[in-house]
């Protein structure tokens, strides 16, 4: 294995930064979206977008393909999808006389799942394998995704009509969940000025290849983590799973995905090892879709007991 050195840490700041840039051109005032989208795909990890309709969700999701050059393809999801259109299906072919795989939109470096919750859970579930295994099983037959793969899923809120719930299972998949919110008045006023006249994504182009962002990967994964850093993971972890105001706390599966975005922050940061300060930073985006409040399975409550733990737990 290749060890990580401050050439890498280097070179794989300028990427971030090139493509941070890039993405921010699109979508005014949004540089946290933006920031942990980048932070999601040099993690190997899958993202979860939860907002209303129009306020950019889908644009960050082609942003992200567009700045590293990669294949985009999207699926809406609507409640009469079927599994099969999203992974593909054999078809016999006449003239050779056997069945041919035809490759569904999943097949395909960025994944944009338009409105995820709006289909059923059987089509919901269809995504899991792809995501969890980075392959999918059709007609007996594995297919493995093209690399890198990332899952940019959108959902509307759950109170909203014609929307399911995503089982927790599959929000478990998601290494963050994050919301964009609606733009200042000022960005609102700009895009009225400009988005109405041209499509923001046509004079963006990329700055990095596939091939860097897979390297990229690959060397993050040295970074150094101390076994203090390590222990204080899986206090936060435990906290979660022992706070009288969580009914399911977060899987284990949790601090991995916790870990590894970490590392990414460390070397955007221009370091080769995380500090507790990385940890916090992420710890909201990565843990409050993974547990279930008491009171009501809510976004907005959900992270506020994240944030409680965060400041209760110490630092080791």
């Amino acid at each position: 294995m290749t060890a990580l050195g401050n050439d890498h840490i280097t070179h794989i700041q300028s990427v971030a930064q090139k493509s941070r840039a890039a993405m921010n051109s699109v979508l005014d005032g949004k540089d946290h979206a933006v920031r942990t989208a980048l932070i999601t795909l040099f993690s190997g990890g899958h993202l979860l977008l939860e907002d209303v309709p129009g306020v950019g969700k889908t644009l960050l999701a082609k942003a992200l393909g567009r700045v590293v050059g990669g294949s985009v393809r999207r699926v809406q999801f609507t409640p009469d999808l079927l599994p099969s259109d999203v992974v593909g299906v054999s078809i016999f072919n006449q003239e050779t006389r056997a069945f041919e795989f035809r490759a569904g939109p999943v097949f395909a470096n960025v994944v944009i799942a338009d409105e995820i919750n709006r289909a059923s859970p059987k089509t919901q579930s269809a995504m899991l394998e792809c995501m969890a295994e980075n392959q999918a099983s059709v007609d007996g037959t594995t297919y493995r995704m093209p690399q890198p793969f990332m899952v940019v899923a959108t959902q509307n809120p759950v109170d909203m009509e014609g929307t399911y719930s995503l089982p927790e299972a599959q929000r478990d998949r998601f290494t963050a969940r994050i919301s964009i919110g609606y733009p200042s008045s000022a960005a609102e006023s700009d895009m009225l000025d400009h988005h109405v006249e041209y499509d923001p994504l046509a004079q963006t182009s990329a700055v990095t290849t596939l091939d860097e962002v897979t390297q990229a990967r690959d060397l993050i994964r040295h970074v150094q983590a101390t076994p203090e850093l390590r222990a204080y993971i899986v206090s936060l972890l435990d906290a979660t799973r022992n706070d009288p105001a969580i009914a399911l706390g977060s899987s284990p599966r949790a601090g991995v995905q916790l870990l590894r975005t970490a590392k990414v922050l460390a070397v955007l940061g221009g370091r080769g090892y995380v500090t507790p300060d990385d940890v916090q930073s992420l710890a909201v985006d990565v843990l409050s879709h993974r547990i279930v409040p008491r009171e009501g399975d809510d976004p907005q409550l959900a992270a506020s007991i994240v944030g409680d733990i965060l400041r209760r737990v110490p630092v080791r």
